[in-house]
């Protein structure tokens, strides 16, 4: 069975919490804000023809992976950490019925649920998933209201490690530790302890009746902050918080899990899209997993930075730190950042909702869509500034079956930001485009969704850049005459071709995503196995992702 067959036969579990404007941030952080800027028909301080959308968000909010930078500021940034890194086989091991409110979780808990490898990824089910913001209420007499408080439970009150776990985690050379509550340390070991005193004033009593200590006593302080904040991230011991999803249906079972974070260079934390995947019907997880190491999985995305250009008129990348390591907050600093920015910069997925206000939202859309069977089609010898590409040249290059995902291969990667042949305005406004006849083919063909490896799947003198740069208009119009016998406006008539590649084909589900590169530059025309793992954002009408394939 090839690698193709293999991941399309596999069982993929999502253990993504939905995000959304609803989902509490950490305590003291900015929980996420969404405001349109532009519309389709416009809006009050952007132009007209898309609905964008400008976000501000903290990075601990929703699913997420916490970089070793969070505490040790001279360490790798999420961009620099290999998917082999946080990617591998793990298990995912149940101790919902063995916790309560502040309790601590023992390395014998674990282990006598579950057989802990070394190298593992360790996934914790504590049960505290159920106070998501999504979930349905938890009654409770003895709480106010009748229900528990979702969001104390969730980030104030769910358990964490006894002293000594993170120790044995270390021996065991555990990857990554996840969990699916508010974070992997236990609360109390946080700037909590002194926002919510009187939680703390519970979590100490119950420990004092516990274990007969105080929590200092339980948890000397200073010395906690070493191992934490120094040690781990030092020894590349990671954090993945708050998981859900599919969690409780991988009751103490082993699985390939992988974490899929946007590949930040600044931040300390970034949102992840994180799945476990267990082998088809028939095969063994021992001769699944030997496959999977065996296979090599290549990133298609290219890092995610202030420097990377935004789309045309769209808002860049901004990140202001709001807490750092020095700054010793409550005794307990870490790095920490708020950003803002729009989505088309970067690798990212157009969303349905970015044109057609019918459609699905990002987070709306069902796991199984996002992965799949797809063609690398390469044809960047056929193809130069403003130039347009037809279906005749994928299918001369690749075969393309109904149903596929295809990623177009044009060579303008290498004028991407981070290369030594950037070229941003070659990258941004002189790259190929489409045909006319591109969208009826992949309607014909029900083409998944696509991809490119250049800042835009429309032409952009399909767009207003060719309002914004005339000279490139002319120069596009001139090749289109040689190559075609007919000018733009006879090639592209802008009632029905403006944003061809949206206006077309958004309504009908072939949504696109852009600015793909990196290891897409190893990889030659062919089959192979898709993915774009993208955070579940449920307001979201675009979103970043990571993007990654396997060869057939």
């Amino acid at each position: 069975m090839n690698m193709i067959e293999l991941l399309s036969k596999a069982k993929w579990y999502d253990l993504t919490q939905a995000l959304s404007i609803f989902t509490p941030p950490w305590p003291g952080e900015l929980p996420l804000q969404i405001q349109f800027f532009k519309r389709v028909t416009g809006s009050f301080i952007g132009g007209a023809g898309a609905n964008g959308q400008l976000i501000e968000w903290s990075n601990n909010t929703g699913t997420h992976l916490v970089g070793p930078t969070a505490f040790h500021s001279g360490l790798r940034s999420i961009a620099d950490i290999p998917l082999e890194d946080i990617c591998g086989e793990g298990v995912i091991v149940d101790i919902s019925k063995d916790v309560s409110d502040y309790s601590l979780y023992t390395p014998e808990m674990i282990e006598s649920k579950v057989k802990v490898k070394e190298g593992d990824i360790l996934i914790i089910n504590t049960g505290y998933h159920k106070y998501g913001y999504d979930q349905p209420d938890v009654k409770n007499k003895k709480a106010q209201g009748g229900i528990d408080s979702k969001e104390f439970s969730y980030l104030v009150r769910h358990p964490g490690p006894a002293p000594g776990f993170f120790e044995w985690a270390l021996k065991k050379k555990i990857k990554v530790i996840g969990v699916d509550c508010g974070c992997a340390e236990h609360p109390m070991n946080t700037n909590i302890r002194y926002m919510h005193g009187r939680d703390f004033e519970k979590a100490e009593k119950k420990l004092i009746k516990d274990y007969g200590k105080t929590w200092d006593e339980m948890f000397p302080q200073d010395k906690y902050y070493k191992l934490t904040h120094s040690k781990m991230p030092k020894a590349g011991l990671l954090l993945a918080e708050s998981l859900g999803g599919d969690i409780k249906k991988l009751k103490n079972q082993r699985a390939w899990i992988m974490i899929h974070p946007i590949p930040f260079c600044e931040v300390e934390s970034a949102w992840s899209r994180v799945v476990a995947v267990q082998p088809p019907k028939g095969m063994t997880n021992s001769a699944f997993f030997s496959r999977m190491k065996r296979n090599k999985m290549y990133d298609m995305s290219i890092p995610f930075s202030v420097q990377t250009p935004q789309w045309a008129n769209y808002i860049p990348l901004i990140v202001q730190y709001t807490k750092r390591v020095g700054g010793q907050y409550f005794g307990m600093g870490r790095n920490n950042a708020q950003c803002k920015a729009s989505f088309h910069l970067s690798c990212h997925m157009d969303g349905e909702k970015h044109f057609h206000m019918g459609g699905r939202t990002i987070g709306e859309t069902p796991m199984d869509f996002w992965i799949g069977q797809g063609a690398i089609a390469d044809i960047s010898s056929m193809v130069s500034d403003t130039s347009v590409y037809t279906p005749e040249m994928i299918e001369k290059v690749v075969e393309v079956k109904k149903g596929d995902i295809l990623i177009i291969k044009t060579g303008y990667y290498k004028y991407g930001w981070k290369s030594e042949e950037s070229d941003e305005f070659r990258y941004m406004i002189r790259h190929p485009g489409p045909s006319p006849d591109f969208a009826e083919w992949c309607l014909k063909k029900e083409i998944k969704w696509l991809g490119v490896d250049c800042v835009a799947m429309e032409h952009p003198m399909n767009t207003i850049q060719r309002d914004w740069h005339p000279k490139t208009f002319e120069e596009a119009d001139r090749k289109l005459k040689e190559a075609f016998g007919k000018d733009w406006d006879e090639m592209y008539p802008l009632d029905k071709f403006y944003q061809d590649m949206h206006l077309n084909l958004f309504p009908k589900g072939i949504i696109h995503a852009e600015n793909l590169g990196k290891d897409l530059g190893e990889l030659k025309s062919g089959r192979y196995f898709l993915g774009c793992f993208i955070q579940k954002g449920m307001e979201l009408a675009s979103c970043w992702a990571r993007f990654v394939a396997w060869k057939k």
